[in-house]
């Protein structure tokens, strides 16, 4: 098996160079161009040939490596699917917005969480991610930015958006982020001091793993905290999210208020918006009808909040069916007839299978 460079300390990546009969400086330049993202030793343009040669037969550079690549229609969106070092593989996303670059980031190799509607959960949870394989998500996505623009300038370390620098980060790929929460709180450190992405440009969804975001609160830093909710009460939530047996609504949103008092961050709150095929092929509305709109405006009246409102994406093993505009856009008037901050998200590539709830362990569907 190769070694992989980038889990090595910068004192046994020099070491290993060393005992290659090469000088130690070649470790910062090798670091340098791991830092871009950059997927091969063959494109490292100031280490000699011979050395890449030799590198390649004994090592390789980041945790991941890209299996395949597909591009948006529109150009918007990337996703990548990644091998991991014992062959599991994960996906991430490259997000081009008109406030910066955005990267969703996977977690874990898979999903124990088993909610209905989602693709990520189909074959089980396989292990969670470490720092460096989070981390290198990034820089997957840093390395195609600047191949869109030709450039290979060093990361610049003030996190500022421009057309080439990832500028936000969401923790909501594969995988429930608080059931690897030390690793993720390791990442989202290093992503603010390595690549100067400020707090309040990184967001992490939760399905609601209570104890983790008293975690959150414990770690202290202001980062913007999703709820994936889905449902208003108890009992629908438990039909599509089996989570729900375990945490209550009242205690996840109990938990969510005092970490955005604490920072003062209006929480977002995820809603699917899903519909179901009847016996005449016709689409009933499943979690999304006006009475459903009136129980979660009571859920919600007081709290600090943002509604994202996401029209299914479809999933083929999954039986739920997207509803009607007319119904999406009936569901979101009671929602601000009731004093609820909403917006109907756009989904951003859709036609790679990179929208919410798209995501899968595997290649099939890629």
């Amino acid at each position: 098996m190769k070694t992989i460079l980038f889990n090595l300390t910068d004192s046994e990546l020099a070491q290993f160079l060393v005992d290659m009969g090469q000088p130690r400086f070649r470790a910062k330049q090798i670091r340098d161009w791991m830092m871009r993202g950059c997927p091969c030793f063959s494109l490292m343009k100031n280490i000699p040939a011979d050395l890449r040669e030799k590198l390649d037969a004994v090592a390789q550079t980041l945790p991941v490596k890209i299996v395949k690549k597909l591009e948006s229609s529109d150009g918007e969106t990337t996703k990548f699917l990644l091998e991991l070092n014992d062959c599991e593989q994960i996906e991430c996303v490259l997000m081009r917005t008109s406030y910066g670059n955005s990267v969703c980031v996977s977690s874990q190799a898979g999903c124990a969480m088993g909610c209905k509607f989602c693709a990520s959960t189909l074959l089980g949870v396989k292990r969670n991610l470490t720092i460096n394989e989070i981390f290198a998500q990034i820089l997957v996505a840093q390395w195609q930015l600047r191949n869109d623009k030709f450039s290979d300038k060093p990361i610049r370390p003030n996190g500022d958006a421009n057309n080439d620098d990832v500028s936000h980060i969401v923790i909501m790929g594969t995988g429930e982020p608080l059931q690897n929460t030390e690793n993720v709180i390791g990442f989202m450190e290093r992503a603010n001091s390595e690549m100067g992405i400020g707090w309040r440009r990184i967001t992490l969804s939760t399905c609601g793993i209570v104890p983790g975001i008293y975690r959150l609160i414990e770690w202290g830093r202001p980062i913007n905290l999703a709820i994936s909710l889905h449902a208003p009460t108890d009992e629908l939530r438990r039909q599509i999210m089996p989570i729900n047996n375990k945490y209550k609504l009242t205690d996840v949103l109990s938990a969510a208020d005092e970490f955005t008092n604490t920072h003062n961050r209006q929480l977002m709150v995820e809603y699917i918006l899903l519909g179901r095929r009847n016996e005449n092929g016709e689409t009933e509305l499943y979690n999304c009808t006006p009475e459903h709109a009136e129980q979660l405006s009571s859920l919600l009246h007081g709290k600090n909040c943002m509604v994202n409102l996401i029209p299914w994406n479809a999933v083929d093993e999954r039986d739920f069916a997207a509803p009607s505009g007319n119904a999406i856009h009936r569901f979101q008037d009671i929602l601000i007839k009731n004093g609820i901050h909403t917006r109907i998200r756009r989904e951003r590539g859709a036609d790679v299978g990179s929208a919410c709830g798209q995501l899968r362990l595997n290649n099939n569907k890629m």
